[in-house]
């Protein structure tokens, strides 16, 4: 008999409390405001955004994505993704490693400042990024004579975005190699194994899930940022615009339905990250 067990030979059933205890009316009233909440705030934004780009009809829309400055700012936007998300990775395993399996003074201050870009407003770190590099910066000058341009042009926009997002790597792999421990590299040590070996058969397969997780956050996050590389870019069309900068200028110019078209391809790629996010979640969680 399911859930039960013998005692002394006889059969007992195992009575488990239920955790939910609201009547059905409260569940169905909170579940209803979730879901309204949800429709008004999320989804009917997201459905208008498709309305008002097709609005004008199909081929309105195709000539919109298709149109030089659209292509230049989605070929941004990948090239400055494909180089940010890379360094975050890269530094996010590190910062990981370190503070996870060693024990150093300023670990707790080393933890602060990689948190430090979710409290700083992406304006304000653009605006940093210009003191110190732009023509009248800290560094504008001597970099200008050596004929080296940061502001206002790619290597800014990858600073900018590198800065909004080095955190979501590291993030997600702290509090999952703190939970692992140190055991199993200990294990792998006392064996013979050495740093690198280590870490690719040991440390690497412990952490693929998460490490994947935060990797798709930081993409995300990178091909949608506005606010810093606002500030840094020059918003020079053709040539430093990026995707999101790309819509507010057509929209400012009352081109809504392209600005729309061009939204709705962010909208796409925010999709197809929250696809596969959840299909990483569902293979961490069968892991």
């Amino acid at each position: 008999m399911a859930g039960a067990i013998t005692v002394f030979g006889s059969k007992e059933e195992i009575k488990r409390p239920k955790h939910n205890t609201e009547h059905p009316v409260v569940q169905g009233l909170l579940i209803g405001a979730a879901l309204l909440f949800i429709g008004l705030v999320i989804v009917l934004p997201l459905v208008t955004v498709f309305a008002e780009a097709f609005k004008k009809g199909a081929a309105v829309y195709f000539e919109a994505l298709s149109e030089p400055d659209a292509l230049s700012a989605l070929k941004l936007t990948l090239i400055v993704a494909v180089i940010a998300v890379p360094l975050n990775t890269i530094f996010g395993v590190a910062a990981a490693w370190v503070i996870s399996k060693f024990k150093f003074r300023g670990k707790n201050l080393l933890i602060t400042l990689i948190d430090l870009p979710f409290a700083v407003s992406p304006v304000i770190a653009g605006l940093i990024y210009m003191l110190m590099f732009g023509a009248q910066g800290f560094l504008g000058p001597w970099l200008d004579e050596q004929g080296i341009q940061i502001m206002f042009a790619i290597p800014g926009i990858v600073l900018a975005t590198v800065f909004v997002t080095v955190p979501f790597v590291a993030r997600e792999l702290i509090p999952l190699m703190q939970a692992q421990g140190v055991q199993e590299e200990e294990a792998a040590a006392s064996l013979g194994a050495k740093g690198w070996s280590i870490f690719w058969r040991v440390t690497l397969p412990n952490i693929k899930w998460g490490l994947l997780y935060g990797v798709i956050l930081s993409n995300a996050r990178a091909m949608g940022e506005f606010g810093a590389v606002s500030v840094v870019s020059g918003h020079i069309r053709g040539q430093t615009n990026t995707l999101p900068l790309h819509v507010e200028i057509l929209y400012n110019e009352y081109q809504f339905s392209a600005s729309f078209a061009v939204a709705s391809l962010l909208v796409m790629l925010a999709v197809l990250t929250l696809i596969v996010k959840a299909i990483v979640e569902w293979k961490s969680s069968a892991h």
